[in-house]
């Protein structure tokens, strides 16, 4: 908007088709991602319901907001008055923000990773668009590498959780197998353990298999872990690390944040390469990972996360679920895990249990 203003009053000849694109396109992609980043920080960090907001012809509502968002788009680049110019901008920009608004807040929980690299890929073309309106290549190929990239991530996010990435984008429901009916409930006893029962246990194992989520990196007890880790393989043990393609809130994380922990590259392996390995495992050690090792994925054809693939962790001989509570994922499904003959739970801070079973297995 300043960058039009400033050539309206002092350089006009300079707006050309080109620049007013530009212009346009910059406005609309980064007022979609500003809005839409707002929507997603909220349901991350548990300000907003991490629900679909599921507003009566939501999908009119989207069109028609597109519609007339390309309309101001059409107005402002067809070179009109500067007070023609600027209302078009203003209509285009509140327009855009609101269907940003709108469209993430009508995508649930358990498809807010696929829309944060989507935000992500956003971003860059916004970037990219402003390169060209402030004729700065340096902007226009930083902003499309951050575009591609993002359009790469996005792309392995949905592949990972078996995702349709223009449902996704439309507020769409679960998964590519997710079923019309029901969800299954599951019902049983769950079974709850300390961390003094917890480290004899790992004092006895010889094969260990961590699997850390979100909330190991939220608490922070990467380098607790990779303490607990080092002990253990001292001790003869074989310790090795589980990762889900996007545990965490996008790929990658986990693995960043164990190796900043001086976590071992050779024992961190991706879910297709461990999956396997878990019915030989004396031990499974979840820290706060939940939606990625739901059982209900492969058991129950109409749960909200029906076919995506996960960490086959009820395979193991003994789990143990380190969770703050026995509430549900971000995806809002019941885990089945919880309540198997197999699985125990030791409830609280994953920081904080970690160093006890690191202080424990120092003793």
């Amino acid at each position: 908007m300043g960058d039009f203003l400033a050539h309206s009053a002092h350089n006009p000849e300079l707006l050309d088709g080109v620049r007013l694109t530009s212009v346009a396109l910059a406005t609309v992609i980064g007022s979609v991602t500003a809005a839409g980043s707002l929507i997603a920080f909220g349901k991350l960090n548990g300000n907003l319901d991490s629900g679909a907001l599921k507003l009566p012809m939501r999908d009119q509502m989207n069109a028609a907001a597109g519609v007339a968002t390309f309309g101001c788009m059409g107005l402002f680049i067809a070179n009109p008055s500067p007070a023609t110019g600027l209302a078009a901008l203003m209509g285009m920009t509140t327009l855009s923000g609101g269907l940003g608004l709108h469209m993430t807040a009508s995508i649930g929980g358990a498809d807010m990773p696929v829309v944060i690299t989507v935000l992500n890929s956003y971003s860059g073309w916004a970037l990219c668009a402003e390169g060209f309106m402030l004729n700065q290549p340096l902007l226009t190929t930083v902003g499309a590498l951050i575009g591609s990239s993002g359009a790469i991530l996005t792309h392995i996010m949905c592949v990972a959780m078996n995702r349709d990435i223009v449902s996704v984008l439309l507020g769409g429901f679960g998964t590519a197998s997710t079923g019309q009916g029901e969800a299954m409930v599951f019902e049983g006893e769950a079974k709850f353990t300390d961390v003094a029962a917890t480290v004899e246990e790992l004092k006895e194992a010889k094969e260990v298999i961590i699997v850390p989520g979100y909330g190991l990196a939220v608490a922070g007890g990467q380098y607790a872990v990779a303490d607990i880790t080092k002990t253990l393989k001292e001790a003869g043990c074989n310790v090795r690390f589980g990762i889900h393609p996007v545990a965490g809130r996008m790929p990658g994380q986990l693995n960043v944040l164990l190796a900043e922990a001086g976590v071992p590259y050779d024992v961190v392996l991706e879910m297709e390469e461990i999956n396997d390995d878990f019915p030989k495992t004396d031990i499974t050690l979840v820290v706060g990972a939940n939606d990625t090792i739901n059982s209900a994925a492969e058991e129950d054809p109409n749960s909200i996360i029906a076919g995506m693939p996960v960490l086959q962790v009820w395979n193991s001989k003994q789990v143990v679920v380190m969770k703050r509570s026995m509430g549900a994922g971000y995806a809002g499904a019941d885990n089945p895990v919880f309540f198997k003959d197999n699985t125990v739970m030791l409830l609280g801070d994953a920081k904080v249990t970690l160093e006890a079973i690191k202080g424990e297995l120092a003793k």
